[in-house]
């Protein structure tokens, strides 16, 4: 679990409490060695010595064979992983166990102790912590999208879920109010109440979003990258595919303009969007925002009971099922080229493991900048950070509160923005805030709610700090949040605390691996729609990314999209789909192309 050096509060005194892996339970893996120099130990405790050495498959488990010396038992010549995947993020884990079910030999290595990245969770004092969102996209029991739901299923997994009522209830300024209904028709009324005079607007902007997400629900979802497949969905669906290249490359806040003229309903679309992006809507694609408008009614938002942590640890076991591996405490430091192919990985300890493919889950800012040990960066990267920055990252605050402070019809999630429309993209302007024990409270001890409190927050506010001043910062940062939602929600909150503890992007960058704590890709400017976002390829053979620096972005539903176009990709590439090589030069040269025209 993940364990954040953090602030705690109990009867309103701070004080800081050091890490403590005791919390942490045992868990059930299979461990992995591989001799890379000289002396490794194994599973079985014995060490092995050598000069010359062969990469060996043994019985899953990568070992060494010495010439003339057989290093452990029952040695099972084999050629080793097809595909070494860097990262147990959802994008990982989706790419890694979709795979494993087409037959491929799979090793996920994984810098923490448990799987997940943001998606992952931390136990406390009997409260269960989300570490990112509670906000479950991709998780109902119909169409196309569902693809959590999906990728569980495919490793014969099934989580219960808790379907929630509301996705979000925005407190925005001039007393604005709104509510997210599950049900499509009654947000529109809620919305309209406010907005009558442009309820036309209103609904041809919705309407557009309906439009794409049905074109996308209607095909099934693979890789843009592996022709075959593309060509056959056109052949299938040319019209719904026609729709889907003609949003390609446009936003949100363009389409929203074509038919809205009130300035606040264009900026509460600007807050739909920012939870999906971190950006306005003229900055958010219309295919990204389009996925997340029209899910939550769809197939509406379902929370996992248990926590979110519970989708992870479920991939993980279902990707052991499937015959391949995942290794803990394993943080990947740089990627092993030979002759201009990505063909394995170093860790931080010095072990080695090779592979036919290589798929980073972390950043293109990690993946290009720390793991490839390269003076310049590849063409394609050098573009890719033309158009696109890191967005900023959080500060997060997780609490336990006695239950008797909120009042019994509060909704699960909420969006609070108080006095002025231009502070929604300020750090801290803006907070989010999620009750997942609203609809689990298995979550918390008996008699307590968890409230979990996300605010944008860059790296730069927290460098350059003593340790004391950092503690200190957190404190004052914390409590002014606090206060916040103390007069614009919960009265009496401060004195409901049972217990907090506070994330900073510094705490990000550390546990989730993510380069300044960044939160993702996001434009530099307006974009054309997703037009400049790289896909799943490198430039570098055998190297391939997946995770929210790639096509389509941010969010829950996008990463799993993005596991799931990049698992067809390798899967082609190895052998295991079809594919056409002629047809896979042309269309990667004309998506290369593409994303040049961004």
């Amino acid at each position: 679990m993940l364990n954040f050096p953090s602030l705690s509060i109990s009867n309103h005194t701070f004080s800081y409490n050091p890490i403590n892996y005791n919390h942490i339970p045992p868990l059930k893996f299979q461990s992995l060695a591989l001799c890379s120099y000289g002396r490794t130990k194994f599973p079985s405790g014995s060490c092995s010595y050598g000069l010359r050495r062969k990469r060996v498959l043994v019985k899953g488990v990568l070992k060494v064979k010495e010439e003339g010396v057989e290093s452990g038992k029952r040695v099972d010549f084999g050629e080793g992983f097809d595909a070494i995947v860097i990262g147990s993020g959802i994008g990982g884990l989706v790419a890694g166990t979709q795979l494993a079910v087409k037959g491929a030999r799979v090793l996920v290595l994984e810098k923490y102790v448990i799987p997940g990245g943001s998606s992952g969770f931390y136990n406390r004092d009997g409260y269960t912590f989300d570490v990112g969102s509670s906000v479950m996209f991709g998780f109902s029991d119909k169409g196309n999208l569902n693809l959590i739901t999906q990728a569980l299923e495919a490793v014969g997994c099934r989580m219960e879920v808790i379907p929630d009522p509301t996705t979000v209830h925005f407190h925005l300024p001039n007393h604005l109010s709104v509510r997210v209904h599950r049900e499509y028709d009654k947000f529109i009324e809620e919305l309209t109440s406010y907005f009558p005079h442009e309820k036309d607007g209103i609904l041809k902007f919705y309407g557009e979003c309906w439009k794409i997400f049905n074109a996308l629900n209607s095909l099934e979802l693979k890789s843009l990258e592996e022709p075959l497949y593309l060509f056959g969905q056109f052949f299938q669906k040319p019209l719904e595919c026609l729709t889907l290249a003609y949003y390609l490359p446009q936003n949100a806040g363009a389409i929203a303009r074509k038919y809205i003229q009130d300035p606040q309903l264009l900026s509460f679309i600007d807050a739909e969007c920012f939870i999906v992006s971190t950006v306005n809507a003229l900055q958010t694609p219309m295919i990204n925002a389009s996925m997340v408008l029209c899910d939550r009614h769809f197939g509406g938002i379902n929370y996992p009971l248990g926590g979110v942590g519970g989708i992870a640890k479920s991939l993980a076991k279902g990707l052991i099922d499937q015959g391949s591996q995942i290794l803990y405490k394993a943080n990947v430091t740089s990627i092993i080229t030979e002759q201009g192919k990505a063909v394995g990985v170093r860790l931080s300890d010095g072990r080695e493991f090779f592979a036919k493919t290589i798929i980073s889950n972390a950043t293109r800012w990690d993946t290009f900048g720390k793991l490839i040990k390269q003076e310049t960066l590849p063409k394609e990267e050098e573009n890719f950070q033309k158009v696109y920055v890191k967005a900023p990252s959080f500060l997060s605050i997780h609490m336990g509160v006695k239950a008797e402070v909120l009042p019994l019809d509060t909704d699960c999630h909420h969006f609070v923005l108080e006095n002025n429309w231009t502070d929604l993209e300020e750090p801290y302007g803006s907070i989010f805030l999620s009750i997942p024990t609203i609809l689990d409270s298995s979550l918390a001890p008996e008699g307590r709610h968890i409230l979990h409190i996300f605010t944008t927050s860059s790296m730069d506010d927290w460098k350059g700090l003593s340790r004391i001043d950092y503690e200190a910062k957190k404190q004052v940062v914390a409590d002014e949040i606090i206060s916040r939602l103390e007069k614009k929600l919960f009265p009496g909150l401060r004195s409901a605390i049972d217990f907090i503890e506070v994330g900073t992007p510094k705490t990000h960058r550390r546990y989730l691996a993510r380069d300044e704590g960044t939160y993702g890709p996001m434009p530099r400017s307006i974009p054309k729609g997703l037009l400049g976002m790289p896909f799943n390829t490198t430039s570098i053979d055998g190297l391939y990314c997946v995770g929210d620096s790639c096509f389509p972005g941010q969010g829950v539903i996008a990463v799993a999209f993005s596991g799931v176009m990049c698992a067809h990709r390798v899967a082609a590439d190895i052998g295991l789909e079809k594919k056409s090589p002629v047809l896979d030069a042309m269309l990667l040269r004309l998506l290369g192309w593409f994303r040049t025209l961004a």
